[in-house]
């Protein structure tokens, strides 16, 4: 049995996500049981003082920096990389098949993943993931506050989170980088940093063996660059200001207000740097990749997307005028909703101007993006809600007053009624927490450290080994 394929079919079944101090143990387990093979670094501290760790694992002369929770609500990429940082140390047939010398950080933002961990042991439950769920505001994020100097847009406030990162970008110049991503709902799809025919086959065919939907509906913002079937080019913040200053009137810098990615920071060190993206979701519902027509066009489903979007943040800011004095507690969930109602509205002009002269709207919507408009859209305004919940929480442990309860009383019910709506119009299937979080991320992680090393070394044959060797393995159905 070749190693990729042992590497694939070890993979265990996971029911749960780890915990910040679960994935640290499992590193320092790992470094304390190997110390001739493992290297583990405080590579930086958190926003509250929690320890940034990084473990270095092998020699070779391509560097890889591979890192989860760049957004603290997507915890699946942390179990690949600890399964795999295991693998790699204890195989060394496998640790010698690349030319790599890794650096693995499982948990980029402790502080925002430790908030989310009320959901961690019950992802089963599509209510418990609105009620705990948190996500930072845009210029808190990792993968968002890197410097970036662009037009008017001028950012250098990395947050001690994404300083820790671009220590080793800097020192190490990676040849490949892999933020581990994931969706909440909807389909699987990529980015990419280059066009890469030969591997768009092997991301899908990936997808398709485990009995996972590929993402066919609306591309996560109008501007991406579609290259195949759910594979987009990596999209930059230079897009984002170019599509507002094409849009709307106002300043984009005063609309984005926050930093580069972390590919566009290392192609400052290194100019061939690979990067991928996989958005891997933990609620999927099969009409995300269905392609027959609808009797609607895509831009009637888009404009009623932003009509209820618009309804939803306009909400959430007439609660905070009527509840801001008596917000005495300052949260995180105050800071990322406050971001996000100023962020969310202003971007809506350009948006609705997009949607209304578009030329590619004008044809009839398929099922997918109108599952992807109605739907899958539906449920992300849900989590801005969930986080408004905790904030209300938070402030009622220090302010008993009526109208905060009689609030969170209505948002509650809000939740509640949404919750049961998604339910019965959505067959939300919750199988790609347990096989996704391993078989597919591991898959990936192979193929493209050899598509990084094709790039650098000119070869051809070990991508063509593994598109035939991944032939015969069987597909595992979902746990």
């Amino acid at each position: 049995m070749s190693v990729i394929k042992k590497l694939v079919e070890n993979v265990p079944d996971f029911h749960s996500f780890m915990t910040v101090d679960e994935l640290n143990e499992s590193s320092k387990k790992l470094a304390d049981t190997y110390p001739d093979k493992v290297k583990l670094m405080e590579i930086g501290k958190s926003r509250d003082g929690d320890p940034i760790l990084c473990l270095k694992i092998g020699d070779g002369d391509l560097k890889a920096l591979l890192y989860a929770f760049p957004h603290p609500n997507e915890p699946v990429g942390s179990l690949m990389l600890d399964y795999l940082s295991w693998e790699l140390v204890e195989d060394d047939e496998l640790r010698k098949t690349f030319n790599f010398t890794w650096y693995i950080v499982k948990v980029a933002d402790p502080d925002g993943a430790r908030l989310n961990e009320g959901w961690f042991k019950t992802p089963e439950s599509f209510k418990a993931y609105v009620l705990n769920y948190y996500r930072p505001a845009g210029n808190q994020q990792v993968e968002w506050t890197f410097p970036i100097e662009y037009k008017t847009l001028n950012f250098q406030d990395p947050i001690p989170e994404t300083k820790a990162l671009m220590e080793i970008i800097e020192s190490e110049k990676p040849d490949f980088i892999y933020s581990l991503h994931n969706a909440g709902f909807g389909g699987v799809y990529y980015y990419i940093t280059e066009e890469a025919l030969l591997l768009y086959p092997i991301y899908q065919k990936v997808v398709k063996d485990r009995d996972l939907p590929l993402s066919l509906g609306e591309p996560e913002m109008p501007y991406a660059v579609k290259l195949d079937d759910a594979v987009y080019l990596m999209p930059t913040i230079e897009q984002t200001y170019d599509y507002y200053e094409k849009y709307t009137d106002k300043d984009p810098a005063e609309m984005i207000k926050s930093g580069n990615s972390s590919y566009g920071f290392a192609k400052n060190f290194n100019l061939d740097v690979f990067e991928l993206v996989c958005e891997v979701p933990y609620y999927y519902d099969e009409r995300i990749e269905n392609t027959d027509p609808t009797d609607k066009t895509r831009r009637e489903f888009v404009l009623k997307n932003l009509e209820l979007a618009e309804e939803s943040l306009k909400k959430l800011e007439n609660y905070f005028e009527r509840l801001r004095d008596k917000l005495v507690v300052k949260t995180r969930f105050q800071e990322a909703l406050e971001y996000f109602i100023e962020t969310g509205l202003s971007s809506l002009e350009a948006e609705k101007k997009w949607a209304e002269t578009s030329e590619e709207l004008e044809r009839k919507a398929t099922v997918a993006e109108e599952f992807d408009n109605i739907w899958v859209s539906r449920s992300y305004r849900l989590f801005m809600w969930g986080m408004f919940k905790r904030m209300l929480d938070a402030n009622l442990s220090k302010n008993s007053d009526e109208q905060l309860k009689e609030i969170r009383n209505e948002v509650i019910d809000l939740i509640s009624k949404e919750v049961e709506l998604l339910e019965k119009n959505v067959k939300i299937q919750r199988d790609s927490h347990k096989k996704t979080s391993g078989d597919t991320a591991v898959i990936r992680i192979v193929h493209d450290a050899l598509r990084s090393e094709k790039m650098k070394r000119g070869f051809k044959a070990p991508l063509f080994y593994f598109w035939r060797g991944r032939r015969d393995l069987n597909p595992r159905p979902p746990v």
